[in-house]
């Protein structure tokens, strides 16, 4: 006949689960006093156990979350550094730029269009019936400017 032992198995396996929580409370309070980014990733590394398992820890879970939030920008976006950031002055300067550029390419889209109107014109002079094939065609004097 075998002893009954199972009650010794269960009382282990109870210190061992109290353990493991005991290490992932104190990872995450030496992570949140320390300033510590706080994801499941870097509290499972620091404690040593598995994500799952925090995942599957309602409280722990709920806190990692909560400290995580707490800890995340109002804004998503990140904060550009002062010396990174354009002055009044450099944005102005830029925005004349543009607005001159577009200027020249309105009035080469003008010039192009043009040009490409005469030419249909001349084209279409040149398909009427009965207008000899052979003679010389007049030379627009437009030129097209570089692309």
């Amino acid at each position: 006949m075998q002893a009954e032992n199972s009650h010794l198995i269960v009382a282990a396996a109870r210190r061992r689960a109290a353990a493991t929580r005991r290490r992932a409370t104190a990872a995450l309070r030496r992570m949140d006093a320390a300033g510590n980014p706080i994801t499941f990733e870097t509290v499972a590394r620091e404690a040593g156990v598995s994500r799952s398992w925090l995942y599957n820890q309602p409280d722990l879970k709920g806190e990692i979350e909560r400290l995580r939030a707490r800890r995340r920008p109002a804004s998503a976006t990140r904060a550009v550094p002062d010396r990174q950031r354009a002055s009044d002055s450099s944005l102005l300067q830029r925005l004349e730029a543009a607005t001159e550029r577009n200027r020249q390419l309105e009035a080469e889209n003008r010039e192009l269009r043009e040009a490409l109107a005469l030419a249909l014109g001349e084209r279409r002079i040149a398909d009427l019936p009965g207008r000899p094939r052979d003679t010389p065609k007049k030379k627009s004097s437009t030129a097209i400017g570089p692309c």
